[in-house]
Parts: structure tokens; sequence; C-alpha cells
């Protein structure tokens, strides 16, 4: 398997050596890992250059290591892109001055506010309400954006809300997700599977995964899935694979897929 979203100490939020991923990706028996570390250009709080990364450093980096870990396990150079729409020419002109073997897309700021850091944008939102806002942005980012692979973390916002249940469900936002996922397939892109949004966080309890919103994916003829698992630290990497593959197989999926050069790489789910 590719573990297709990983963040090293390129990025602002990380201090994962770029060495320490591959060894742990190594040590679990992947196949391959993704390095997508974080443009942001304008993030709140964070405007100079905090997540902008070093790209004269950070490409010759990765392809170093690919070289190094060739026969163990395939290395690629990714980039995530966070998506503001007052700096989308800014985004775009980076995006094409580099080759990147995969792009993926992303909304982390809705609104000028940070849900990650700003507890302001849940403050009078019931969760119906700030999950709608936030699927609204996406669907705004793929009217004006197209130099990406693949949706990063479609349920990026249930990772802080202040809600005892932070479980995202297709019933809900039935709507919404269905004009995503059209829109993704008409242009070709494919949608992110994020383990990282699973995870433990100050004790709160864990959302639960709808798996019927990749089952509606590919009712409606969505192909492509990454797995990532948007590690910062080493013992994220690969991040509940297993269990996610299994559920995958369930809603009928049989292929995962990662990217090289741009262009989907289809693979079995083990």
């Amino acid at each position: 398997m590719f573990d297709c979203h990983l963040h090293s100490n390129f990025s602002g939020d990380s201090e994962l050596p770029v060495e320490n991923a591959c060894g742990k990706a190594i040590e679990l028996g992947l196949n391959g890992i993704i390095f997508t570390d974080h443009l942001d250009f304008d993030y709140p709080g964070y405007e100079d250059t905090y997540f902008n990364i070093n790209f004269q450093e950070y490409l010759p980096k990765i392809h170093d290591l690919s070289l190094r870990y060739n026969s163990r396990l395939e290395v690629l150079c990714g980039i995530e892109v966070g998506i503001q729409p007052h700096v989308l020419n800014e985004t775009i002109s980076v995006v094409k001055s580099y080759d990147f073997d995969y792009v993926i897309g992303s909304v982390h700021i809705i609104d000028r506010l940070d849900p990650y850091t700003d507890g302001e944008f849940f403050n009078g939102r019931t969760k119906q309400t700030a999950y709608e806002r936030y699927l609204k942005e996406i669907i705004h980012m793929l009217e004006i954006y197209d130099n990406f692979d693949v949706l990063g973390h479609y349920d990026y916002i249930t990772r802080y809300g202040p809600y005892d249940d932070r479980t995202m469900k297709y019933e809900d936002y039935a709507d919404l997700f269905d004009e995503i996922f059209r829109e993704l397939i008409k242009k070709g892109k494919g949608i992110e599977i994020n383990t990282g949004s699973y995870r433990d966080k100050n004790g709160k309890a864990t959302p639960l995964f709808d798996i019927n919103v990749i089952k509606r994916y590919s009712e409606l003829g969505g192909e492509i899935i990454c797995l990532g698992s948007d590690a910062h630290f080493a013992e994220h990497v690969g991040y509940k694979f297993n269990h996610f593959s299994s559920l995958l197989k369930e809603a009928g999926f049989n292929y995962l897929a990662y990217y090289k050069e741009r262009k989907p790489v289809f693979y079995k789910i083990p």
C-alpha cells in the first residue's frame, strides 16, 4: 500500500524528518509514500512563510530519498495546496512551476477562519450548519481551481468541532456530497480517505467513518481513491490502513490509487 499524504519538517507544522518517515513506512511494509508538504499562502496567524515550502531544498531532498530507498520503498514528491480565493493566482503559479508527482487540493480556511486554531468558526453554528459551510467551500474550490489530482480530507471539519458526536454522515449532506462527487468525476479527479480524521484527539470521542459516503461516490461513477494518513509524526504513518482497506472493500472497491507524474496508478487492495 501507499501512504499518499505525509508531512515532513518541510511543513511549518511538522518536525518529522523525511528519513524517519521512510523508515517507519519500511517497518510497516508499505510499498511507497508521497510527501505532500503544505503550501498555504496567507494562512491566518502565520502570514509569513510558515506554510510555504523551500522548494530549492524540498524537491532535491525527496529526489535523493527516492534514489536512496529505491530497492525498499518508492518515494514520491507531492504537495498539499490549501485553497483560498484571494491567493489563488500565487498558488496556481507555484504548482505550475515544479514537477510534482501528486497534488492534493484542500480547504483549510473558511472565510479567513481556521477551524484548527480559531474556535470562532464554530461560534453560533450547529454541527449541521458548520459542516454544510465547509462542504460549500469545497464546492467553491472546485469551481475556481483545477490543477490538482485528488480532493483532500473532505471530512477535515470533523476534527475540531466542539460537538459530542463529530461524525459526518452522507444522509445529512447528501446534496452537497453529490455535487462534490459529480464535479470531481467530471474532471477526472479522485478523493482521499484521510485516516488522520479518525485519530483520537484530546480525549474527545473519535468521529465514526460513514461508509455510505464512499458507497455514493462509487454509485456516481467514482473510481479514484487514495489512502493517506496525514501524518505529522512517524507513529501516524500508515495509520489504520488495514482497517480502512477493509471498509473500502466492503464498499465495493477493489483498487486503490497513488499518483506518479500526475497520473493515477491503480493497485489491488490487499
